[in-house]
């Protein structure tokens, strides 16, 4: 049998340590091909249902031979460890087919010897899992082998956290990036859901209720390289938390805690919200912005919760309040504000001044949070026009500790003064191009604040010593929304959680009991969400503030850690790996990216657009440094890599970071002929054991460090440091 699995040519790539793998076929090379890779994935699609803590998976996969050639070969899926295959569904010649399943002794002895024989490490991800394989013969050329499985299995918890894991790392698993990738999770509970979150993929989570969740993935012409991870709590709070860590070695771990509220929450659980809507009717908004920012408006004041108080302020030259003071919801007042509203016309300068001076005097203090939405599409024109001084005075009249949340419209906006009136009220901001609807921007987002649960958050942790947290500072939380927190911690062991809230004046507390280890290897994607928020954070402080020496060496010291691109990891990194080669002092040092001269001049542009306070440089520049402060999952980390592509030497279009992988938390770098860890650049002193790829040493180390198949993966020439040794494998 292991003489079939000889010349193999379709394989995996390696993200992350899984619990289980995806499906792929094993081919011997009967003729000369013209691709190393004979079969394309036409589609992946993943159904899954969960009902308590049992989880249905249902893979279809559809494979094509482009092919002239009939080929034969074996169809091999590793499960999870005590998952049941209830069905398995192959047409072959009109027939269906069996699997036969194998033990995971068995199944280690068959990798083990396809590493040795086929000279392949990719396979080493399944050394430890059960496997089941399936004959499948013919293959004929320009057909599709269509195979469908499904199988059960009890879900793992951790302080009533629960996991699913379906992997995804499929870069390498088709001659063409799939046409079509989809998973849908149907998760059904007893018990409250809470703390939905899926760290790895940008996933649609709609609420049927507060026991029935629906989660959806799908993407097209894509070569997926990350695992699909979804985690879950059940909780009869009003707000749940949940808290997961991660720690390698002797250094101090991370930590990523979550707190959601319940779908469904009883209107005494809500926050009453003062809400004071500013917008902008100068001139320049005249024409279809002011018409969408109406239609925004409407659907804004059209829901209102029952309790509220709102105004409305218009300012152009001048500024206008539709009230003296916040008023009461009801069916006269809401009848004026339309009317305002439908009277609007753009005409005049742009007095932002007067209009945030008008707010605040028309706001009478109350234990309610206040909120002000501010939408303008230009620069200060009439009063103070200088950014630093009027955000001074506007903050110095804000005594009520308002949270301005900003919408700037277009290009021509000073981002450094709507970023500045966010950063220091807990509030975020949003940007609006001009081909973009300002109606849907600002509907999405009053959605998300229509209905705040908790104010003025605080977090305790009892016994553990925790430090740089993001967001620094603690945002509202809302109905319908959760609040994640990334930071380190030093040391380990029992903790008690405490969530501190205000509720219409009344103090709020949740608590959550759990321990901080570092025993579960699969949530290593944190350090690199870590990271990215405080990235983010460092690059806003550089951008609004000034160049500082120490916070760009922090910023570009944890991109290369981290593999996480920014302005200065991609011109002043590039140049300084120039110097690096042509002094000749690679031979065991650390490089970042390659440097490539086409990509110089683009990026070298980007660096200097940081310093830009308007255009749309500037408002670019902006949106990318939030979605690094506020990334969740990891395509939110790669804020920068549209920056990365460049044509090679055959035509072909690629990007930069395909270079870079992530183990165990930290970046790893194609240097020639080598993945190198990025933690050797911290490492350089230590004494390195050589070990020859496929050698008995080679796999006794796979054996006594099972982590080390992570590193091992990646291919015959490694670098890696694991356990205080410095690794190379080489051929």
């Amino acid at each position: 049998m292991i003489k079939l699995f000889r010349n193999f040519l379709l394989v995996l790539s390696i993200f992350s340590q899984t619990i289980f793998a995806d499906g792929f076929i094993v081919i011997p090379r009967p003729h000369p091909l013209p691709n190393p890779f004979p079969l394309e994935v036409v589609y992946h699609n993943v159904e899954v249902k969960i009902d308590g803590q049992s989880a249905v998976t249902r893979i279809d996969q559809s494979f094509y031979n482009p092919s002239n050639f009939q080929l034969e070969g074996y169809y091999i899926f590793p499960v999870p460890k005590g998952a049941v295959i209830n069905n398995f569904t192959m047409v072959i010649n009109g027939k269906e087919t069996k699997a036969e399943l194998l033990d995971s002794d068995k199944a280690r002895k068959i990798y083990e010897d396809i590493v040795r024989q086929m000279r392949d490490p990719a396979l080493l991800e399944y050394s430890e899992q059960n496997i089941f394989k399936l004959r499948i013969f013919p293959i004929e050329p320009r057909s599709e082998k269509k195979i469908s499985i499904s199988y059960t299995q009890l879900l793992e918890s951790d302080n009533n956290l629960f996991e699913y894991i379906y992997p995804l790392n499929t870069e390498k698993f088709s001659a063409k990036p799939l046409k079509n990738v989809s998973v849908k999770i149907d998760l059904k509970s007893d018990n409250k859901l809470k703390n939905i979150y899926c760290p790895t993929h940008e996933v649609d989570i709609v609420n049927k209720s507060d026991n029935h969740s629906v989660i959806s993935y799908e993407a097209e012409n894509i070569r997926p390289d990350t695992d699909f991870k979804l985690y879950f709590s059940k909780n009869q709070s009003v707000v749940g938390l949940s808290l997961l860590t991660y720690k390698s070695g002797n250094k101090d771990g991370y930590f990523m805690l979550n707190a959601s509220p319940s779908i469904q929450i009883d209107k005494n659980n809500i926050e009453n919200k003062d809400i004071t809507f500013i917008l902008d009717v100068s001139g320049s908004m005249s024409g279809e912005k002011l018409e969408q920012a109406k239609k925004a408006l409407l659907y804004c004041i059209n829901n209102l919760n029952e309790g509220d108080h709102f105004n409305i302020i218009r300012f152009s030259t001048e500024a206008y309040s539709l009230f003296k003071n916040l008023e009461n919801v009801d069916k006269q007042k809401m009848s004026e504000a339309k009317s305002f509203i439908n009277d609007l016309q753009a005409i005049g300068g742009t007095n932002i001044e007067e209009a945030f001076n008008l707010a605040f005097k028309n706001y009478q203090q109350s234990s309610r949070t206040h909120f002000v939405v501010f939408l303008t599409d230009g620069k200060p024109t009439i009063g103070e026009m200088n950014e630093d001084k009027l955000v001074k005075r506007i903050l110095n009249s804000n005594k009520t500790n308002s949270r301005i949340f900003t919408f700037g419209v277009g290009n021509e906006i000073n981002t450094h003064l709507l970023d500045k009136l966010t950063d220091a009220t807990k509030a975020w901001r949003t940007y609006v191009s001009d081909e973009e609807d300002i109606e849907i921007k600002v509907s999405n987002f009053y959605d998300k604040i229509q209905s705040p649960v908790l104010s003025n958050l605080k977090l305790d942790f009892e016994n553990i010593d925790i430090y740089q947290t993001y967001p620094k500072d603690l945002p509202d939380l809302f109905k319908g929304s959760n609040m994640i927190v990334f930071g380190r911690y030093k040391g380990n062991g029992n903790s008690t959680i405490k969530l501190t809230g205000m509720l219409n004046g009344e103090k709020k507390i949740f608590r959550l009991n759990n321990k901080f280890t570092n025993d579960r290897s699969e949530y290593n994607f944190i350090p690199s969400l870590w990271a990215s928020r405080r990235i983010g954070y460092l690059l806003d402080l550089i951008r609004l503030n000034g160049e500082d020496k120490e916070l760009v060496e922090e910023v570009t010291t944890l991109a290369r850690e981290h593999g996480i691109i920014t302005p200065y990891t991609s011109y002043l990194i590039m140049e300084d790996e120039e110097i690096r080669i042509r002094g000749g002092r690679l031979v065991d040092g650390f490089q970042t990216l390659p440097p490539r001269p086409e990509l110089k001049k683009e990026n070298e542009a980007d660096y200097f657009r940081m310093k830009d306070k308007s255009g749309k440089g500037s408002v670019e520049v902006s949106k990318e440094f939030q979605g690094l402060n506020s990334a969740s999952n990891i395509r939110q980390t790669q804020q920068g890599n549209e920056r990365m592509y460049y044509t090679d030497s055959d035509g072909k279009r690629k990007n930069i970071t395909q270079q870079v992988k992530n183990v165990l938390g930290r970046a790893v770098y194609q240097q020639d002929n080598y993945w190198v860890d990025s933690e050797l650049q911290n490492q350089s002193n230590k004494k390195k054991v050589r070990v020859q790829f496929n050698s008995d040493e080679y796999f006794k180390l796979l054996n006594k460090e099972p982590e080390t198949a992570q590193f091992l993966a990646l291919g015959q020439n490694v670098r890696f440091f694991h356990n205080n040794v410095f690794y190379e494998v080489h051929e």
